[in-house]
């Protein structure tokens, strides 16, 4: 058994001050994601507070019948997938074109400049986010419906008009998050063998040909990992930017699970109802990212597993 324990305790030692800068994520996944994972059984159960989670009767699948067979069900499933899949189908390909423009910029000050306006808005707050977005997109003094006035223009309500939200989210969304989903593309761009580019100058390819047939081809592994990885969270839409921006004229468009879950178990104290809410929507992101995976496995010969 030393024998057996000894060579994982040199790899532990070897790779302590790894395992320490991993621990922190660690502990975060263990104490908010898997630690929770029992309170699923509130979601068959009559849930009371006061009798611990194991009390109260059980009542089977009566809070899925439940959202189910209720009036909101196809609108929320509507609203939660637009507006994940809406920033997919615009924003997915965005990072990658930025990537291949940043690579291929000469000026090294300028490059820096570029990647740094970009990767910024990534780090500031959803919620400060959301206050520039509802500023700038105020009827009053807006910065948006200033433009339009002096283009001869009527000023536009966009918080309260439920056909804006859609473009405000996706919109918003993309130029938040495309500069710091580059830094992957980048990277992996970086790791293609210099001689095809090489070989392909010598052959005469232009820029084009190039980015055709040999950047997109290398980095086709990176984009279908990264691909997978977006359909596993299209039902797991913002919920921070949503709550904060919608409002109850925009619930036909915007309303989505995840602020319908918390409506019912934080304000409504529906805690059974949430849970078994919360888990649909969860099992559903597990059978999406499970069949883009098997899609991927069998047409592509790639996968996450």
């Amino acid at each position: 058994m030393e024998n057996k324990g000894k060579p994982l305790l040199q790899l532990i030692r070897r790779d302590q001050w790894l395992l320490l800068m991993f621990l922190p994520i660690f502990l975060y996944y263990f104490i908010f994601c898997y630690l929770p994972m029992p309170g699923v059984l509130m979601a068959f159960k009559n849930f009371t507070p006061g009798h611990g989670l194991f009390g109260g009767d059980w009542v089977g699948l009566k809070w899925f019948e439940q959202f189910v067979n209720s009036r909101y069900f196809f609108r929320l499933l509507r609203n939660t997938f637009l507006l994940a899949f809406y920033p997919l189908l615009f924003g997915f390909w965005i990072p990658i074109l930025f990537a291949v423009c940043v690579v291929e910029i000469r000026n090294g000050l300028f490059k820096r400049f570029a990647q740094t306006v970009t990767y910024l808005p990534h780090f500031i707050s959803t919620v400060v986010i959301a206050g520039m977005i509802i500023n700038f997109l105020s009827p009053t003094d807006g910065i948006v419906n200033a433009w339009l006035v002096k283009l001869g223009m009527e000023k536009i309500n966009f918080m309260m008009a439920p056909e804006w939200f859609r473009s405000i989210f996706t919109a918003s969304g993309i130029w938040q998050s495309f500069g710091f989903s580059s830094i992957i593309y980048i990277a992996a761009i970086m790791g293609i063998d210099q001689e095809m580019y090489d070989s392909g100058k010598i052959d005469g390819v232009n820029k084009f040909q190039e980015l055709w047939h040999l950047t997109l081809p290398s980095l086709k592994p990176t984009i279908v990992i990264m691909l997978l990885l977006s359909i596993g969270g299209i039902m797991s839409v913002n919920f921070e930017k949503v709550y904060l921006l919608y409002n109850g004229a925009t619930y036909e468009t915007a309303d989505v699970i995840s602020t319908y879950v918390y409506r019912q178990g934080i304000e409504s104290k529906n805690f059974s109802f949430a849970t078994a809410v919360g888990l649909f929507n969860s099992v559903i992101s597990f059978s999406l990212v499970y069949l883009a995976n098997w899609l991927s496995r069998r047409y592509n010969d790639m996968s996450l597993w």
